[in-house]
């Protein structure tokens, strides 16, 4: 291999994405190609009176292939894409059953013989109720929403996220928050370019209405509310936004505002998944407003999702979750783009 750019981004539907240049490899039905061909990628880590440290780098399906003079260049997409291509032929009832043998069910008929992971906080064994799976099987799986506008996915109603993470093993997760542990710290000096700050309010919710509804007429669970609760947050909404909407403005919170969406699911079926639904969704969108981006020391072991501590100024540290953090292999440097909350000034 001559080079090879890999693309690890929390945000995009295949978590891990890259490019490389293959030397001297066969191609066609006997070698690389489009349809059958994975690749593994690893970056190699030595340091003065050790071994190697080999660390995973993604697993591949190859999108896309262009012949070269002395090999191939190859567009690379992670294992969703498997998922996301093998659409099921007729529609199919699915369930009732737990929602560990489901899932593992539909992507082992897309990748045979892959491991699936279930994380702490996923729950395999949350029952799923029986539903109908039109065709698309990664948003039977992960999540999405039906022509009805009701949402989809055995994953987005355990709260959680599908995903092949670094090593090509299909991930079922919680989402990650900013109280997770700190994975790696980055001093001042560590970084090579001074960190840029951006702050956008696109994307931002502070209150969730969660129920666990079909849209079919029957019974349904919730809604609930999740709203942020924590006064010196900026994107506080009040102590209850919904059933006392006028409480920030008699305490002098002129600053409050709310900004509400609603999910449903039929695959939503108690108010405790309901809550954990919430939670989740409530994690995800206020760290959005508060982004940095930041060059520094090359660490391939970082995956999206983990939390970093950023010392953005000489004494003030951050705590941030890591959005996308690409690299070349074999170079010395990463671009990571994060997200954070924003608190008030006291």
């Amino acid at each position: 291999m001559a080079a090879a750019e890999v693309q690890p981004d929390r945000t995009a539907e295949c978590r891990y994405s890259g490019t490389a240049e293959l030397l001297g490899i066969p191609l066609g039905a006997s070698g690389v190609n489009t349809v059958s061909t994975q690749v593994r990628l690893f970056q190699g880590i030595q340091g003065s009176r050790m071994d190697v440290e080999w660390i995973p780098a993604g697993v591949y399906v190859v999108d896309r292939l262009t012949r070269t003079r002395y090999g191939a260049k190859v567009d690379l997409l992670g294992r969703e894409e498997a998922v996301r291509a093998a659409k099921l032929p007729v529609p199919r009832t699915v369930g009732p059953d737990a929602a560990g043998p489901l899932a593992e069910t539909l992507l082992a008929e897309a990748l045979p013989g892959v491991p699936v992971a279930w994380l702490d906080g996923a729950d395999p064994g949350t029952p799923v109720p029986a539903y109908v799976v039109e065709e698309d099987r990664w948003a039977a799986l992960s999540g999405g929403t039906d022509t009805t506008g009701v949402g989809t996915g055995i994953a987005a109603a355990l709260g959680a996220e599908l995903y092949a993470d670094a090593a090509g093993i299909m991930t079922v997760a919680p989402v990650p928050t900013l109280d997770d542990p700190v994975v790696w710290r980055i001093p001042y000096g560590l970084a090579l370019v001074q960190p840029a700050e951006q702050e956008s309010a696109e994307g931002l919710v502070n209150l969730w209405a969660i129920s666990g509804d079909g849209g079919d007429g029957s019974a349904s669970v919730g809604p609930v509310y999740i709203w942020d609760d924590d006064p010196a947050s900026i994107t506080y909404a009040g102590p209850d936004p919904v059933a006392d909407p006028l409480a920030p403005q008699r305490e002098g919170l002129t600053g409050v505002r709310i900004r509400a969406e609603r999910y449903a699911s039929g695959l939503i079926t108690t108010i405790g998944q309901a809550y954990d639904v919430g939670r989740a969704r409530l994690a995800d969108s206020l760290g959005i407003q508060a982004s940095l981006s930041i060059t520094s020391v090359c660490n391939p072991a970082l995956e999206p999702g983990d939390v970093v501590e950023v010392e953005v100024r000489p004494g003030e540290w951050q705590r941030h979750l890591i959005d996308s953090c690409p690299y070349s292999l074999g170079s010395a440097t990463q671009s990571c783009t994060t997200r954070t909350t924003t608190r008030r000034v006291t």
